[in-house]
């Protein structure tokens, strides 16, 4: 028996014990399930659902802020007094918030203490601040009704004339900008989470190509000898969700676990200046149930993915496979 019968010959017997899985039989799969290229685009899907996962996880959060931002601006406005030679500041303040009260559409109106004026102030200028020194303005902080606001107008008149100091700021100019900017950061990660989704397709394809190559003998053998396309494209398609699964796993879980930490140390670090700062933007800088909700979510369409991807390319090589069959025959 020359080598090429022989080889012909081994390849047959193993892609007819293959073959007997369909009768469910238990024997060796068609694609070795721990082979480097295999563990090469586990890895490689880990890769790209961990920066999905990033991607996921800041969109949800920077959409989140931008919603807390617009209710901020409907729950709340400032009346800023700035100083000036000869001002009374304590009663230009209180006249200031009294004439707040005063306004229909107003429910509620507090002076923010030069202690809470020096905290905000605290990671530029110090703690140290001396408010005689420096010309610091000083707010107070009117809470509206939402259902039905007050005329901003009409109390930009009222306080010019009561204290020409008072200026009324209802922060829409600067949370427009704001929300603007977070809404095409939100534009900006769906357009990078497509650009990944799409990379790992493309992985995902040229892997099961690959493992096609590999064992394109054994899978035209097992074709000819009455394998259905669907029992071979299974196989890949078993192969690969598993390989996606663990991929998908194990990036999304780094991701989680990133978060978590990410929220945690936020938390302890709540007290420090520049905490309340990002607090103040970012609110706790957790991405909530809907952030890790979307994680999920991701991690099983990247293992459906995956799996669905190397079905179709499987199925598609062995249509050509029997296009070519009839010709040279």
């Amino acid at each position: 028996m020359t080598d090429a019968a022989a080889s012909s010959a081994v390849l047959v017997a193993r892609a007819k014990r293959l073959a007997t899985r369909m009768r469910g039989e238990r024997q060796t799969a068609i694609v070795p399930a721990g082979n480097v290229a295999g563990r090469a685009l586990t890895t490689v899907i880990a890769i790209m659902t961990f920066l999905a996962a990033l991607t996921v996880g800041t969109v949800s959060l920077v959409s989140d802020t931008a919603s807390r931002w617009q209710n901020d601006i409907s729950d709340e406005v400032t009346v800023q007094v700035k100083p000036a030679e000869g001002i009374d500041m304590p009663t230009a303040l209180e006249t200031a918030r009294q004439i707040a009260l005063q306004t229909p559409g107003v429910t509620g109106a507090s002076i923010l203490d030069q202690a809470a004026t020096s905290r905000l102030l605290e990671p530029w200028l110090g703690d140290n601040i001396d408010f005689d020194a420096l010309p610091v303005p000083r707010l107070v902080i009117v809470s509206i009704d939402t259902n039905d606001p007050p005329n901003f107008a009409f109390m930009r008149e009222e306080l010019k004339e009561a204290v020409p100091e008072a200026e009324l700021d209802d922060h829409r100019a600067w949370v427009s900008r704001l929300v603007t900017m977070a809404r095409t950061v939100v534009l900006i990660g769906v357009f990078v989470l497509s650009l990944v989704i799409v990379a790992t397709t493309m992985t995902v394809v040229f892997a099961t190509r690959g493992a096609m190559s590999g064992n394109r003998h054994i899978v035209e053998v097992l074709h000819f000898v009455g394998a259905q396309s669907g029992f071979i494209a299974r196989e890949f398609e078993r192969h690969f969700l598993r390989l996606g699964l663990m991929g998908a796993v194990a990036g999304g879980s780094v991701a989680i676990v990133l978060f978590v930490l990410i929220g945690y140390f936020t938390e302890v670090n709540r007290q420090t200046p520049q905490a309340d700062q990002i607090s103040a933007l970012f609110g706790s800088f957790t991405i909530g149930w809907t952030g890790y909700a979307g994680v999920i979510i991701l991690i099983a369409t990247v293992a459906t993915l995956t799996a669905l991807t190397s079905r179709l390319t499987v199925t598609r090589h062995l249509a050509e496979i029997d296009m070519i069959s009839p010709v040279e025959n």
